[in-house]
C-alpha cells in the first residue's frame, strides 16, 4: 500500500483545512486508516482513525469536535476535515494504514500501523 497525503498549507487560527490521503495497492477497503501528526520537538501522535466500514472512529481529545475523519473505499481515499484550527495544531500530518485492527474499536498506536504516507505540513498562524 502506498499513501500520498495532500492538502496542507498555511491558515489563520479559526480557519479550516481539508487533508486527503490517496491510497494505491490492494486491500485499502479492508484497512483501518489513521491520521497522525508530529510537531517540532514532539513525538508523533494520533489525531484520528477510522475502521474499514466507517462505523468506528477515534479522535484525540485535542481535536474532538473540530476534526472529522472520513473515507471513500471506492476512491481509496481518507480525508481529515479540520475546522476551528489553533496554532497548536501546527505539525506535519501523516496518513497511515493498518492491516490489522483490534476486535473492538480502531488502532490508535503508531506501532499498529504498517504503511505511512510522506506527510503534509499544516501551519496555523495566530
Amino acid at each position: 500500500v502506498q499513501l500520498q497525503a495532500s492538502g496542507g498549507g498555511l491558515v489563520q487560527a479559526g480557519g479550516s483545512l481539508s487533508l486527503s490521503c490517496a491510497a494505491s495497492g490492494r486491500s485499502f477497503s479492508t484497512n483501518a486508516m489513521g491520521w497522525f501528526r508530529q510537531a517540532p520537538g514532539k513525538e508523533r501522535e494520533i489525531v484520528a482513525s477510522i475502521n474499514w466500514s466507517s462505523d468506528s472512529t477515534y479522535y484525540a481529545d485535542s481535536v474532538r469536535g473540530r476534526f472529522t475523519i472520513s473515507r471513500d473505499n471506492a476512491k481509496a481515499t481518507v480525508n481529515l476535515q479540520m475546522n476551528s484550527l489553533k496554532p497548536e495544531d501546527t505539525a506535519v500530518y501523516y496518513c497511515a494504514a493498518a492491516t490489522r485492527s483490534p476486535r473492538i474499536g480502531v488502532p490508535i498506536r503508531n506501532s499498529e500501523y504498517d504503511y505511512w504516507g510522506q506527510g503534509t505540513q499544516v501551519t496555523v498562524s495566530s
